[in-house]
């Protein structure tokens, strides 16, 4: 029943609560967290087959950076448009999407007849694996208000174990069988996904705000079941009276007329009076911790290579093992969890905000030191340490994002009188994170071409500004999320 809040009524947020984090998000989370796994082997795996072609095919360093921006360039696309999908036709729709796509592109790389071919489909890959953001809020929804902050970062350590096992499959499987079994057996993971898809629900809250009031509580009583607790007595309600059920959509409008006005909507209220200032800022830290992010990560490689022209600054041995390369990824990633684990403990005593504007700080604090040059362990100890800061706030950030944007805004946008609430929780998410690509495809200029020319102190000053920039927007965040029910919708 959709209209004014009733006393015997309750809401999703109250039904989650009433249900508790049980057995049924413990299998949500697992889902979740494979999805964003088989993102994270995709991504990580860049670190690995870049040298093998650059022997096998004979590429230039020009070409062997292509592959990164091709990949780089597909999730820019795919950020948003992907978001947009799970927004206006289901999460569980945009789940399907991202795996189909991950693993077909990922598994046809493996038998690229050249360099050209490999560079399309890893931009695929790359659209694909940009979806992964439809995993977290997928999960996001299905958990109550009290446990959604820690959960959502216990969710991240999947896309860890993602890197790390990477890192270990390669190890194995580069020397004696080559890239092409690498990118084969790193698709294996989307399969899975896709397989699962079938039997993962579509989220209560989004059936409900699409009207699809009894397809959401049969979720809910699915969930009731499965953790054996009882759902509240009464109607599921809202404070929010959509206009009309989604079935019930004038046959006038196409199914084409009515995607166009879904993403023309959608769109549209990401830049309103009220979400105008969320949106900004979310671009600018996006795209700065993306930003600085890979830039460190970059620079470890850099050091750590013996192609740089400054062998003082350099932080192995030239004739170092290459197996160095497999256990500095495996290092460098392995690093991440610690500060993780204080994000946990951070996020739901002192909120979202101050959890990461203390982890910037943080970040900052640990770059500052290499303004001048240090030695080999001290350089490493604090590139990791400000690497492992600046991926805790990364995924600060990321929660945060989900949980400041609306389920769904009903307004007219660009002119056009919508027919329904138009949903920007995922697509919001999506086109922030794509601005936050621009930060990943450009940092090498930074990152590489200044540590490599000599300029470490140069590089450094760039990364502490930018940085320090993205604390400073924390600060001008609308509002805390911590403890909040999610929005479900901004009248305009």
């Amino acid at each position: 029943m959709m209209g004014d809040r009733e006393s015997d009524g309750y809401t999703v947020d109250e039904a989650l609560s009433s249900v508790g984090f049980g057995t049924f998000q413990g299998l949500a989370l697992v889902f979740a967290g494979i999805g964003w796994f088989a993102d994270a082997m995709e991504i990580t795996l860049l670190s690995f087959i870049g040298p093998a072609l650059e022997s096998e095919w004979s590429l230039s360093p020009t070409e062997e950076s292509l592959l990164s921006t091709a990949v780089f360039g597909g999730m820019i696309v795919g950020s948003y448009f992907l978001g947009f999908i799970a927004d206006a036709y289901g999460r569980r729709m945009g789940i399907r999407g991202v795996a189909m796509i991950t693993f077909a592109a990922g598994l046809l790389s493996a038998f690229s007849p050249d360099y050209k071919s490999l560079v399309v489909l890893r931009f695929i890959v790359g659209f694909g694996a940009a979806g992964g953001h439809v995993y977290s809020a997928w999960f996001l929804e299905f958990i109550p208000t009290s446990n959604r902050g820690a959960w959502i970062l216990v969710m991240s350590f999947s896309w860890i174990i993602g890197e790390l096992l990477e890192a270990s499959l390669a190890w194995i499987i580069m020397p004696r069988w080559g890239w092409r079994w690498l990118l084969a057996l790193s698709s294996v993971p989307s399969l899975a996904v896709l397989f699962m898809s079938s039997f993962a629900p579509e989220t209560p809250r989004y059936l409900f705000i699409k009207g699809r009031t009894n397809e959401a509580v049969r979720v809910l009583e699915k969930i009731a079941l499965i953790n054996r607790k009882e759902l509240p007595t009464g109607n599921l309600v809202s404070d929010y009276q959509t206009s009309q059920p989604e079935d019930e959509t004038p046959l006038l409008l196409s199914s084409k007329t009515r995607g166009v006005e879904k993403w023309l909507g959608s769109l549209s209220q990401l830049f309103s009076s009220d979400l105008l200032c969320t949106t900004l800022l979310s671009w600018i830290l996006f795209f700065a911790y993306t930003f600085a992010y890979y830039g460190i990560q970059l620079m470890i490689s850099a050091l750590s290579s013996d192609q740089s022209d400054c062998r003082s600054l350099s932080i192995f041995p030239k004739n170092a093992e290459k197996g160095s390369l497999y256990v500095n990824v495996f290092i460098t990633c392995l690093a991440e969890l610690p500060a993780l684990l204080l994000a946990m403990l951070l996020v739901e005593r002192l909120g979202r905000k101050r959890c990461m504007e203390i982890l910037t700080l943080l970040t900052v604090v640990f770059i500052l030191p290499l303004l001048s040059h240090q030695n080999a362990t001290v350089t490493t100890a604090l590139l990791v340490s400000g690497r492992m800061f600046l991926s805790a706030a990364f995924t600060t950030l990321s929660l945060y994002a989900k949980e400041v944007y609306p389920t769904s805004v009903r307004s007219s946008g660009f002119g056009l009188a919508l027919v329904y609430p138009t949903s920007v929780r995922a697509s919001g998410y999506g086109l922030a994170t794509a601005v936050g690509r621009i930060g990943g495809m450009i940092c090498p200029l930074v990152a590489v071409g200044l540590v490599r020319g000599c300029h470490q102190t140069l590089a450094v000053v760039v990364f502490g500004i930018i940085i320090l920039i993205s604390g400073i927007c924390v600060v001008f965040f609308p509002f805390e999320t911590k403890g909040r029910g999610l929005t479900d919708v901004v009248s305009n």
